[in-house]
């Protein structure tokens, strides 16, 4: 499993309700599914994944997040996922209301496009840069709305939406020491928990 999605795992608590957005080929569903009884829906839209969340028993629905969630009521679930596929959205800050419409709590992972490796080749070379975190060209990437670990978080205080935790690390999702110090210079991918204002009592 990928770093940042176990550390999702370690995130969520034993028989939650999930929602994946963008869930891939289902591994962090069915890892969660078998390992903490853990209830949830993936939604994707490639075929190729979607037919490997059937093989591997995880409960799919072909759909874009950028169409919104109203075929899931208000609260239907205890967690929701999004992992690096904020960046690819039309409009991220609807899918983050959506996102908490339909849950107290949300765990978002995307690239830092002010990770210093990015200033650097922005202010010498004068080109868009391509690294672990951000793998593609301009002209074939699917990233649209390439923000800042500051940015995500005004979005949030702008929202009325509580950061209650963050795990910042370099393009593998590992830990870096300078990253812990200064996040949105070190820090080239996080993974956010947010939760509405009255999320005190949550369950850690």
């Amino acid at each position: 499993m990928r770093n940042d999605l176990a550390q999702i795992h370690d995130w969520i608590p034993n028989g939650a309700r999930v929602l994946d957005l963008a869930c891939g080929d289902g591994t962090l569903l069915a890892s969660l599914a078998e390992q903490k009884q853990v209830f949830g829906y993936g939604l994707e839209i490639d075929p190729h994944n979607i037919n490997a969340c059937v093989a591997r028993g995880v409960n799919v629905i072909e759909q874009n997040v950028d169409d919104g969630l109203a075929n899931f009521a208000d609260d239907t679930f205890d967690r929701v996922v999004m992992s690096q596929a904020l960046q690819v959205l039309k409009r991220p800050d609807r899918a983050l209301e959506e996102m908490m419409r339909v849950s107290r709590e949300a765990i978002i992972t995307f690239p830092n496009f002010a990770y210093w490796r990015h200033r650097l080749h922005l202010g010498l070379k004068g080109r868009m840069p391509v690294s672990k975190s951000l793998p593609h060209a301009w002209y074939d990437t699917p990233n649209i709305h390439l923000s800042t670990f500051a940015d995500f978080e005004r979005l949030c205080r702008d929202q009325g939406l509580k950061i209650i935790d963050r795990a910042v690390g370099n393009g593998d999702h590992e830990p870096h020491p300078a990253a812990t110090w200064w996040p949105n210079l070190f820090g080239e991918v996080a993974i956010f928990r947010v939760c509405r204002d009255n999320c005190a009592s949550l369950e850690r």
